[in-house]
């Protein structure tokens, strides 16, 4: 088969995929062929550049066993970042699946202003409450080499992944602990508690809807009205924060009125509240007196 001819049938291959996978999962063409390029470098274990300067290598790709099990997985409706096994968050990379939250863009927000609270070179204690992948608690920790990380979480599951990922990301300063939110850290304080918890309603339309589909019900739910972890985090943390210390946390589209109010009846001042780059209220959090 000739040069021109492989480049021809690669291209074929490429929009036969890619129209499949639009028609399954109901996405447009140019999204899914993003996903399918994204596939097939997986498959081959090369970059994006190195496809599209050699797209006949669609062909070797498409023809692996590792692009048909993965293309499989997405056509079934798995997340891209389950079938891929990782997702970048902060810069880095993270592994994720079916036991952790994905990460998302809009919780870089939650890092940067945490980052912002710890000066580089100063030892600092921070805790990281519902770590699911890590990614927070990791991030913190590798940007901030002088703090000292606990980061907790229910599931044990969660804790084995986060701890895959310190060791990927050869970050040492954060200790992992299993427990209920604050149960792991009993009389223990910190100067600064971030936390990324549970804020979609119990029967809220979007759970049926893209990858909150395959994603683990105990780290999106969180009663009738998604309050239930924000209301118990932030009515306890100022028992585990010093004085001046900081709690932030992120929240849901709704949530921005409702956050500000625990946090002033749980006696924090100061109070912050951030938007994410959509324009959305995402963050919110405040100072112990």
């Amino acid at each position: 088969m000739s040069h021109t001819s492989d480049l021809e049938t690669g291209e074929q291959l490429l929009r036969m995929d890619s129209a499949t996978l639009a028609m399954a999962l109901q996405i447009s063409v140019p999204e899914a062929r993003r996903e399918i390029q994204c596939l097939l470098t997986h498959a081959l274990g090369i970059d994006l550049a190195a496809l599209l300067t050699h797209p006949e290598r669609v062909i070797t790709a498409r023809a692996s066993s590792a692009y048909s099990r993965a293309f499989t997985r997405r056509l079934g409706g798995e997340p891209m970042a389950y079938v891929l096994g990782a997702r970048e968050f902060y810069g880095l990379s993270f592994e994720v699946g079916p036991d952790v939250l994905i990460p998302r863009p809009e919780t870089e927000l939650l890092v940067e202003i945490a980052l912002d609270r710890l000066l580089e070179d100063a030892p600092s204690a921070t805790l990281d409450l519902g770590i699911g992948s890590g990614c927070i608690a990791v991030a913190l920790a590798k940007l901030r080499p002088a703090a000292k990380v606990v980061a907790t979480d229910l599931s044990h599951a969660a804790l084995a992944v986060a701890a895959r990922n310190a060791r990927k990301q050869r970050v040492a300063n954060v200790e992992f602990r299993a427990g209920n939110w604050f149960e792991p850290v009993r009389g223990e304080r910190f100067d600064l508690i971030v936390s990324n918890p549970p804020y979609v309603a119990e029967r809220d339309p979007h759970l049926l809807e893209g990858d909150l589909r395959a994603e683990p019900s105990l780290a999106l739910v969180a009663g009738s009205g998604g309050l239930e972890a924000l209301r118990a985090i932030i009515s306890q943390s100022p028992q585990h924060l010093m004085p001046d210390g900081v709690l932030l946390v992120e929240h849901g589209y709704k949530h921005a009125d409702a956050v500000a109010r625990l946090l002033d009846a749980a006696g924090f001042v100061d109070l912050i509240a951030r938007a994410d780059l959509a324009g959305i209220p995402r963050v919110a959090g405040g100072r112990r007196p």
